[in-house]
C-alpha cells in the first residue's frame, strides 16, 4: 500500500496491523464507526529515533511539517475537580491552554497533564498519544485545521509508527468538539 501522505517504507490499513498498536487504540480501530471506513486510516511503521517533528520531516517528507498534528492531554481544574481532555492541533501550531481550553472545559485552570497521568489514563506511551482510543467521556477538543485536511498524521499510541487519518474522521470521535481557536501559531 502506498501511503497518502509522507515517504514510507511500510504503511498498511489500521486494521491489519493491531498487533502494532496499543490495547486502547487496537479497540477503537475494531470497534471503528463513522463515515470513514476504518481501512482508510493508515498505520505507518516508523523509526522512535526519528519521532522528534524536524528530524521526522527530514526524514519521511518535508510536507509532513503541514499535515502533522500534536494531541495533547490538558487537565482543567475548579472547585478540586479535575477534568481531563485531550487537544488536537497542527504540529505547526500550540493550544490554547489558558484561552479556548479553559473556557470550553468551564475550568478556573487548565494545563498540560503530567506525564506520568496522560500515559497512565491513556494507555499509551509518552510521544505517541493519540486522539484514537481515548477513555469514554473524555472531551477531544479538534482545532478546524485538522479537519479539513485530506489526511493527517498524528501519534498511534507508541513512540513507534505513526496513523494516517482522513481530517474529517476526527470531528467523528466520541467526545469529539471542533474548536475555533484551539490552535494559535506557535512563537
Amino acid at each position: 500500500m502506498h501511503a497518502p501522505i509522507g515517504h514510507f517504507d511500510n504503511a498498511r490499513p489500521a486494521p491489519d496491523c493491531l498487533d502494532e498498536l496499543t490495547g486502547p487504540v487496537a479497540d477503537a480501530v475494531r470497534d471503528w464507526s463513522g463515515s470513514v471506513p476504518a481501512d482508510q486510516i493508515v498505520y505507518v511503521d516508523t523509526d522512535p529515533r526519528w519521532a522528534d517533528t524536524a528530524v521526522f520531516v527530514e526524514h519521511y517528507g518535508q510536507e509532513l511539517l503541514e499535515r502533522s498534528a500534536n494531541c495533547v492531554v490538558v487537565a482543567g481544574k475548579r472547585a478540586g475537580e479535575t477534568t481531563l481532555a485531550a487537544c488536537v492541533v497542527l504540529s505547526t501550531a500550540r493550544v490554547d491552554v489558558n484561552g479556548a481550553v479553559r473556557r470550553q472545559l468551564g475550568v478556573r485552570k487548565a494545563s498540560f497533564a503530567p506525564m506520568d497521568t496522560a500515559t497512565g489514563e491513556t494507555g499509551m506511551e509518552y510521544g505517541g498519544v493519540t486522539p484514537v482510543g481515548l477513555p469514554g467521556g473524555w472531551p477531544v477538543l479538534v482545532d478546524p485545521a485538522v479537519v479539513d485536511l485530506p489526511y493527517v498524521l498524528v501519534g498511534s499510541g507508541r513512540r513507534r509508527g505513526k496513523l494516517l487519518v482522513p481530517g474529517k474522521a476526527f470531528a467523528e470521535l466520541p467526545g469529539a468538539v471542533v474548536l475555533e481557536g484551539l490552535g494559535i501559531p506557535a512563537a
